[in-house]
């Protein structure tokens, strides 16, 4: 049960449309499906509000297609990260609407698309080499409902690329920044703006990058104020977080222009009734 079928239940229950009983049995399903190699989370989305996501890696393509069926029943959407193209095909073969995203080494299927939150995400990459964990960044953002705008190849070593489209940059609510080599890049874009940065250290470099641990300590040592930092290459990380926090942007705005409800009238005392003569 998703958490809109959890308010959509409980909203019916309050209207009579429904039974006390109907409801205890909905919320007494199990959370979880046993698939013998796997327990699916069914009510991660419930808890987050975004249904379980399948890691594909070290998985077999019969083990991803069975997974990424049970969470597609339960919520008419999955999205699987680093999918190889044996488990894309296998999924494509029993979901054709299922769509492989080979640079980003992700597979969505949905039922239809969610609805865009006003306002966009930027993912932003130093070199063309970083694009496979930008462009996971980018397709988890964009399933999740978000707009994205992308910016690639702009590196410090050609700061003006970068400063050409400063616009785009300054109009974010957030920005997922993904850099190899000294991971430099998130700390300049942290001097130019006023927004959340999320950085993303990438095993792209030579001998001494160490695979990526030296950007990621350039990164987590940056002197740019708002940089936070996920694991090397995770740019699924990046992206889901950006989402939630572009979520809360939104909801924000959204009070923020309600319309104020009227304030409670106080109750009228009781006048006390007066003594008889």
């Amino acid at each position: 049960m998703t958490l809109a079928e959890t308010r959509d239940l409980l909203e019916r229950l309050r209207r009579g449309e429904t039974t006390v009983d109907v409801v205890v049995r909905a919320l007494q399903a199990a959370p979880f499906a046993d698939l013998g190699f796997a327990r699916v989370d069914t009510h991660r989305a419930v808890r987050q509000g975004f249904p379980e996501v399948v890691f594909g890696a070290g998985k077999t393509p019969a083990q991803v297609t069975g997974i990424a069926a049970r969470v597609f029943a339960e919520h008419r959407r999955v999205l699987v990260t680093r999918a190889t193209l044996e488990q894309a095909r296998a999924v494509r073969r029993r979901f054709r609407r299922a769509v492989h995203h080979p640079v980003a080494r992700c597979l969505t299927l949905e039922q239809e698309p969610l609805p865009r939150r006003p306002g966009y995400i930027a993912v932003l990459c130093a070199g063309t080499s970083d694009l496979p964990v930008a462009e996971e960044a980018a397709v988890t953002a964009e399933f999740m409902g978000n707009r994205v705008e992308r910016l690639f190849d702009v590196g410090v070593a050609g700061l003006h690329r970068l400063l050409g489209r400063l616009e785009l940059v300054l109009g974010a609510r957030v920005l997922v920044v993904v850099a190899g080599m000294e991971g430099a890049l998130p700390s300049v874009v942290a001097g130019l703006v006023a927004r959340p940065v999320i950085a993303v250290p990438t095993s792209v470099g030579y001998g001494a990058s160490f695979g990526g641990v030296a950007a990621l300590l350039g990164m987590l040592n940056s002197c740019g104020s708002g940089v936070t930092v996920v694991n090397i290459d995770n740019g699924f990380g990046a992206g889901y977080a950006a989402s939630q926090i572009n979520a809360l942007a939104a909801e924000a705005a959204e009070a923020a222009a309600a319309p104020p409800s009227a304030a409670p009238r106080a109750p009228r005392p009781r006048r006390r009734p007066s003594p008889s003569p």
